[in-house]
């Protein structure tokens, strides 16, 4: 475990069984971290169930801002009193250095791009997971910050991915891939199609080099890419489908399932996005992820990487044929 105090705001209303699987996370999160202080953003009571199970030592490292709203449906902005909000504020004043949410994920990323401001150039910010691959770690993204295969934003979201790829996991020289239906020149649909040749010419940060399209399969072996470029609806879809082979299989295998958190990359914070149908260990692993990045400072060295790797001209937004959600 990395050194360094982390203090992650916690919203103990998002997931869909909060705030019990939260509050079971939460315990999980400090009591195996001796360095990790929490924010717990939510109903004081709630707060106290996490406060009333911990050992006087730990319970110091806990703190308490009252919120009593949960963030609402995703495709609504969350309202002024919601915990997210609150959990943003707290990274924003800088009263905590990342935060944790299992809430909508429309919410959050809305709440976090609004909050604390989206990086000048990049447009959609990207959910990054890490799926544990036969050949070490993947990096994927989007998997849901942005539904739109835009070819623009997948250009610019390789360059996100690998630098996220080279420090948030030491990988040196990544290898991009853009996710398709086939590896030959001219696979996929229109979007991929378009990008494909952007990728090729973008310049990419810390000796990345794009190895061009791969498939599904390629996600899961790892061989051929550390990073696999998608649009957020085809990663999201992706993700879920994993989870349901390894429930088929009877569980995910010994290297680890398909991840339950993500990094939201794009936005000046540290900002975790755990699954919806979260369980206390994956909230406490979306705790630790948030610590992770913080104590790397994973967020503003991938932001000074990006600014060595200016937006090609070819990836400007005039190409984008898609239509803006």
């Amino acid at each position: 475990m990395e050194p360094g105090t982390a203090r992650i705001a916690v919203d103990l209303l998002g997931g869909d069984d909060a705030p019990a699987v939260v509050v079971d996370g939460a315990l999980r999160a400090v009591r195996a971290d001796p360095d990790l202080h929490l924010l717990l953003v939510g109903p004081t009571e709630v707060a106290v169930a996490v406060t009333d199970a911990l050992t006087p030592v730990e319970r110091a490292r806990i703190t308490v801002r009252p919120a009593h709203a949960a963030a609402g449906p995703a495709h609504h902005a969350p309202r002024a009193d919601s915990t997210v909000r609150a959990a943003v504020a707290a990274v924003r004043d800088g009263t905590a250095d990342a935060l944790v949410s299992a809430g909508s994920t429309g919410a959050t990323v809305s709440a976090a791009a609004l909050g604390l401001g989206r990086w000048d150039d990049v447009r959609h910010p990207a959910l990054v997971a890490t799926v544990p691959a036969v050949s070490g770690p993947v990096v994927l993204l989007d998997v849901g910050g942005s539904l739109e295969p835009r070819p623009a934003t997948l250009a610019r979201h390789a360059v996100l991915g690998a630098a996220y790829a080279a420090v948030a996991h030491a990988v040196d020289a990544p290898r991009v891939g853009l996710l398709s239906v086939g590896t030959e020149a001219g696979k996929g649909d229109r979007p991929r199609k378009a990008a494909d040749p952007l990728l090729a010419a973008a310049p990419l940060p810390c000796g990345a080099r794009y190895v061009g399209l791969v498939e599904g399969y390629d996600l899961s072996i790892g061989a051929r890419a550390d990073v696999v470029v998608t649009d957020g609806f085809t990663g999201n879809v992706l993700l879920k489908a994993i989870e349901g082979a390894y429930a088929m299989a009877g569980g995910p295998p010994e290297i680890g399932g398909a991840p339950r958190a993500a990094a939201l990359l794009g936005v000046a914070g540290t900002v975790v996005v755990c699954h919806g149908a979260a369980e206390p260990a994956d909230v406490a692993s979306g705790i630790a992820l948030a610590a992770h990045l913080w104590r790397r400072g994973a967020t503003d060295r991938v932001r000074a990487l990006l600014a060595g790797a200016p937006v090609h001209s070819s990836t400007s937004d005039s190409i984008d044929t898609e239509v803006s959600p």
